[in-house]
C-alpha cells in the first residue's frame, strides 16, 4: 500500500520572536514494515540534520532573525508492507525503555489495573486484552486533555485521545517489567474525519518490538507510517520548540494520508 502525507505546521505569535529553535522528528525511515519513496521537509531557513539518542532523524531549525509566524511542511509516498513489524531494534537496549518519566508514571491504579489483565505465560494475548480493557475505560475523546497531562491523570479522567491511550499502556507495560516504547507517526484511514497525526505503541516480546494501537484496538501497523521513538511523547512528538519572546502562541496543523494504489 502506498501512502501520500501531506503534514504542515504553522505558528503565528502576538509579537515579534527574537529567536527560536524547532526540533523536527519529521522524517520517516526505511525498515521491513516501510519503504521511503519521497520525502520532503519545507522549512524557512536551512536546518541541520542529526540523530537523535533513539536514533530518530532529527532536524533542528534555528531562526535567529525576527519574526512572527513559521511555517513547517513535510510531504512524501510511503510504500507500507502489511503485517510486517519494524525490523530495525535500532542501538540501543531495549531495557532502557523500562525507565519511566513523569508522563508514564504509573499510579496505585494503574498498577492495579495491569496486574488485573496480565498473564505471565502469554505476555502477547495478556496485552491485547489489557488494550482492549484500556480503550474500553478511556473513550477515545478529543478535547479533553492536553500534551502536559500525565498517564495516571488521563487514566483517572477516563478519557483521552492517542496520546494518552499509549502513555497509560506504557505505564502498564513497564511495571510489568516489559519493555516498551512510545511510537509517533501517520495513521491511514478511510474515515475523512480521523485525525491522520498518530500515536502507539512497541511492546519487546519475543525478542522483538511488536505494535499495540489502544486508539484502534489493533496489533496489526497495517496503516501507520512511523516517524520517532521515544520514551514518551516528549521524546517522539514530531514539531517541539523554544524561543525567545513573541507573546501568546497560535499553532495550527493539518495532516493528510490518502492511499495512492487501490487494493484490486
Amino acid at each position: 500500500m502506498k501512502l501520500n502525507v501531506s503534514h504542515q505546521t504553522h505558528y503565528t505569535y502576538a509579537q515579534q520572536v527574537k529567536h527560536s529553535t524547532q526540533y523536527l522528528r519529521l522524517t520517516p525511515q526505511d525498515s521491513s514494515h516501510q519503504k521511503i519513496l519521497s520525502w520532503d521537509l519545507t522549512l524557512p531557513e536551512y536546518a541541520t540534520r542529526t540523530l537523535d539518542a533513539y536514533g530518530n532523524v532529527l532536524h533542528v531549525l534555528t531562526l535567529d532573525q525576527p519574526h512572527q509566524a513559521i511555517t513547517i511542511e513535510a510531504n512524501g509516498v510511503v510504500e507500507i508492507e502489511d503485517n510486517t513489524e519494524d525490523d530495525n531494534c535500532g542501538h540501543l537496549s531495549p531495557l532502557v525503555f523500562l525507565r519511566t518519566s513523569p508522563l508514564t508514571q504509573a499510579d496505585g491504579a494503574i498498577r492495579d489495573f495491569a496486574n488485573r489483565y496480565y498473564r505471565p505465560q502469554d505476555q502477547h494475548e495478556s496485552l491485547c486484552n489489557l488494550m482492549g480493557e484500556l480503550l474500553l475505560k478511556m473513550p477515545y475523546s478529543p478535547g479533553t486533555t492536553s500534551v502536559k497531562d500525565s498517564a495516571s491523570q488521563a487514566f483517572s479522567a477516563q478519557q483521552g485521545v492517542c496520546q494518552d491511550h499509549t502513555h497509560v499502556f506504557l505505564a502498564c507495560c513497564r511495571i510489568l517489567g516489559i519493555p516498551a516504547r512510545y511510537v509517533s507517526g501517520y495513521l491511514y484511514s478511510e474515515d475523512s474525519t480521523h485525525v491522520a497525526m498518530h500515536a502507539w505503541a512497541e511492546a519487546w516480546l519475543d525478542d522483538r518490538w511488536q505494535s499495540f494501537d489502544v486508539t484502534n484496538n489493533t496489533c496489526k501497523p497495517n496503516q501507520h507510517l512511523k516517524l520517532a521513538i521515544g520514551i514518551d511523547y516528549l521524546d517522539a512528538c514530531p514539531v517541539r520548540g523554544i524561543r525567545l519572546g513573541g507573546g501568546s502562541e497560535d499553532m495550527r496543523t493539518v495532516a493528510a494520508v490518502a492511499m495512492l494504489d487501490v487494493p484490486q
